[in-house]
């Protein structure tokens, strides 16, 4: 692909211009058809921005950069690293899946619901393609509404009580976001985020825009103790709700932790880093252990997301290339592990309409199939060698063992509590007990679902026997992120 042509632009507008003409279309199967070939053609346009990125080079690549607000010093500007990215291409990977999942559960206001998947996507895109901070912060609002109405209109019995949870979060942690942009830019004078990185800014004002920023990150991540938001928001929403919440959404936090926190404000990262680290497993001991006094099939594997993303932020703020590099890890694969497990939950759900896992017992002997999917994405989420998540756990527990092994040696049983619940709830489906509900009329996985799956699989193991397709793409943007941290924050506290 040309270096003149605008793809990131391109990426952004595309579902944008496909919810506009799908605003038009009044049959909800021709709806249906209309998005899924749109998230398809964006995932397919998506691709060369993986054959044509430069690992060995850094800085960001595929720059675009416009004039937008000149009187404030705003610019259109976008671009990539290693890290960004990932995120994109789980983006899009992401959203045609949604439409897949949503095929026959979403049958009322299909036209609206469409049109909040596509906006989104472009709003995801933005999100982490956006190298100027009032433009961030565009795309960082442009998404909460979505995802607001995903959850309030097409979600369960408290859906209203759920969304509203969720704004008022994600809104609580905008200002707090919002108040450090403009600091920033009264200290810098600019909104550029290349150029407000590496800058040796006073320790005491370092510290208080980390805490800001550590507040809004922390509360869409979510950590302990901010993560109160999200079992509401998973139980309630819509199959693909849970979906975009769990493999994307939650990566935001993530992503402004390693592409804000640590590049902009080093000196307070490594101040607060022994609290943030303790958080970080008091998130992986209460996720697993909560996760495993669960009986509901999405609480569960929501309450299993907030010990994984403690997995995430713990390697972030270990500091060291290995402990960042397995967080990115562990963010790409529990897009794709986390995902899959709330699609079978839906699929689980269309057929019993029940998330109750004593209802689902012995379903596999009916449903081999899905038993076959959801033991290999169970073997991912508690991390077994050879799948998607076992090498990035791998390496954040390395990279925080150099820190410290007592905070390995803590976290470590929450490793055993994701072995317990994922295993039971895999024989409880897959083999049941000696009074399971009777299933005889329960069909096997159709092949929508089948093609919903497979590509989930797919990558399941193929990052887990070649982790080279995601580690190539990192190691020179998780050392470049790592040495200006350490020499920013050397630099400040002199």
């Amino acid at each position: 692909m040309s270096g003149d042509f605008p793809i990131l632009s391109a990426l952004i507008a595309a579902p944008l211009a496909a919810a506009a003409v799908a605003a038009f279309i009044g049959q909800a199967r021709l709806l249906r058809w209309w998005t899924l070939i749109s998230t398809l053609a964006i995932a397919l346009f998506s691709l060369p921005l993986y054959w044509d990125f430069d690992p060995g080079r850094t800085g960001f690549q595929f720059g675009e950069h416009a004039a937008w607000i000149p009187f404030l010093n705003v610019n259109y500007s976008l671009g990539l690293d290693g890290i960004s990215l990932l995120m994109v291409l789980l983006t899009t990977l992401i959203a045609p899946l949604c439409v897949l999942a949503s095929w026959s559960y979403i049958s009322t206001r299909v036209r609206e619901f469409m049109i909040c998947l596509l906006v989104m996507e472009g709003a995801m895109v933005g999100v982490f393609s956006a190298l100027d901070f009032v433009l961030f912060f565009v795309f960082w609002e442009a998404m909460l509404i979505p995802m607001a109405l995903l959850i309030g209109v097409w979600g369960g019995p408290r859906r209203v009580y759920a969304a509203l949870k969720f704004f008022i979060y994600t809104m609580a942690g905008s200002v707090l976001l919002l108040v450090a942009i403009i600091a920033l830019y009264m200290q810098a004078g600019t909104f550029n985020i290349p150029d407000l990185m590496g800058r040796p800014y006073p320790p005491g004002f370092q510290c208080w825009i980390f805490l800001a920023f550590f507040v809004s990150f922390a509360i869409k991540v979510p950590m302990f103790p901010f993560h109160t938001w999200l079992p509401a928001a998973h139980v309630e929403a819509p199959t693909a709700g849970s979906v975009i919440l769990a493999s994307v959404l939650l990566k935001m936090g993530a992503y402004g932790f390693l592409r804000f926190s640590l590049p902009i404000t080093p000196y307070g990262a490594q101040y607060f880093t022994p609290y943030v680290l303790w958080l970080s497993v008091a998130a992986i001991l209460y996720g697993g252990l909560t996760a495993l006094a669960q009986t509901d099939l999405k609480k569960l594997v929501a309450y299993s997301s907030v010990g994984h993303m403690g997995f995430v932020t713990l390697g972030i703020f270990a500091l060291n290339s290995d402990g960042i590099q397995g967080a990115v890890f562990q963010m790409v694969n529990h897009g794709i592990t986390t995902g899959a497990l709330f699609i079978c939950v839906g699929i689980l759900y269309e057929r019993l309409h029940s998330r109750e896992l004593d209802l689902a017992a012995g379903l596999g002997k009916r449903m081999p199939i899905f038993a076959g999917f959801l033991g290999v994405f169970c073997l991912s989420s508690l991390a077994f060698p050879g799948t998607n998540s076992f090498i990035g756990e791998f390496l954040v527990l390395s990279g925080t063992f150099a820190r410290s092994s007592l905070l390995v040696l803590c976290a470590a049983p929450g490793v055993v509590a994701a072995a317990a619940y994922m295993l039971r709830l895999l024989q409880r489906i897959a083999y049941g007990g000696t009074h399971n509900p009777d299933h005889a009329a329960i069909a096997d996985l159709n092949l929508r679902e089948v093609l919903t799956l497979t590509p989930l699989l797919i990558f399941v193991l193929w990052i887990g026997l070649h982790p080279e397709l995601v580690a190539g793409l990192l190691r020179t943007s998780v050392e470049q992120l790592v040495q200006q941290a350490t020499q920013t924050a050397a630099m400040a506290g002199r």
